[in-house]
């Protein structure tokens, strides 16, 4: 069962007959033509269609957060061969926002790790809504530099509004956290690919997509700070999000063309949580493509085009 956004009303009511329409021919003997249906599936089609290629800045924000987009642990489980996750940062305890481990992409050996944000109200609290904290970040560390000791390329999935602003989380040095992640990721000798999946919400975002390749979904957001944040601190409204994130070119066209990340993934028609398994599988099919690529890369090579990027994007803004 599909569930509707704000701006999906009608979608919903034409969504709806045909859902009606299907269970009374299936239930009994009526006068409704399958050419009723047809047409309107072919309406619901063209709504899509057309309202998917032009949403608004806020719009895209919505379809981002979605309850039913596909999450980290989904990507996992339909991508990866023999996936063990790794716990714990050996320092304080274990942070279940973020999750990683070994695992093979057909013939490739892959370090996954990426925020999950959970699916029910028992996921999400147990995985803290993707919000990390310092032990995440940390965990990560320890994970990424496992991957270096081994040779075994590292990819970051990015789904969170943000890391964990909790008195706990700072007092555990969350800021230090992030930044020693960041600068992980940045000097790995090994391939680092990154996909903002959902949400990439300031710092808690950028410790893990300091990579040398960053991918965007289509109708994913990656910004330094969320909309509601931004309304709050310059108008003092979350109210105004909707401004906010008109402003702050959050989108993937606004980032590609910023020079931010290196590709957009299309998603299917409606938004990667009306076909998660069409999703995961062309995510799929891009990561193996990168890892072809950057496999062919020097350690020195690999870390300086990683450093090259990320200056580049300073002295392009």
């Amino acid at each position: 069962m599909v569930s509707y956004l704000d701006f999906e009303k009608s979608l919903s009511e034409i969504e709806g007959k045909i859902r009606e329409l299907n269970e009374i021919r299936l239930s009994s003997d009526n006068n409704i033509s399958m050419d009723d249906i047809s047409k309107l599936e072919k309406r619901s089609q063209d709504w899509l269609e057309e309202k998917y290629s032009n949403l608004t800045t806020w719009e895209k924000t919505q379809v981002a957060r979605h309850p039913n987009r596909p999450h980290f642990s989904n990507y996992a489980e339909v991508m990866l061969d023999n996936f063990v996750i790794l716990s714990g940062d050996r320092l304080f305890g274990e942070d279940k926002a973020i999750i990683g481990g070994l695992g093979k992409i057909d013939n490739y050996s892959v370090m996954l790790i990426g925020h999950e944000k959970g699916n029910d109200t028992e996921t999400r609290l147990k995985h803290n809504f993707g919000m990390a904290h310092p032990e995440g970040y940390r965990k990560s560390i320890r994970l990424m530099r496992l991957a270096e000791q081994f040779n075994i390329p590292v990819i970051t999935f990015v789904d969170t509004p943000g890391a964990y602003p909790g008195i706990g989380a700072e007092e555990r040095g969350q800021s230090e956290a992030i930044a020693r992640s960041t600068d992980c990721t940045l000097s790995l000798k090994v391939p680092v690919i990154s996909i903002i999946i959902g949400e990439g919400g300031s710092g808690g975002a950028i410790a893990l997509a300091a990579a040398n390749k960053v991918f965007m979904l289509e109708h994913s957001i990656y910004t330094v700070a969320s909309p509601e944040a931004s309304a709050s601190i310059l108008w003092r409204s979350p109210e105004r999000a909707k401004d906010a994130a008109e402003s702050m070119k959050i989108t993937a066209k606004d980032l590609l063309k910023l020079g931010i990340i290196d590709k957009i993934i299309d998603e299917p028609l409606g938004g990667a949580h009306r076909e998660s398994i069409q999703m995961i599988s062309q995510v799929k099919s891009h990561l193996k493509d990168t890892l072809a690529e950057l496999n062919q890369l020097t350690e020195v090579e690999l870390i300086q085009r990683r450093r090259d990027k990320f200056l580049k994007i300073g002295h392009n803004l």
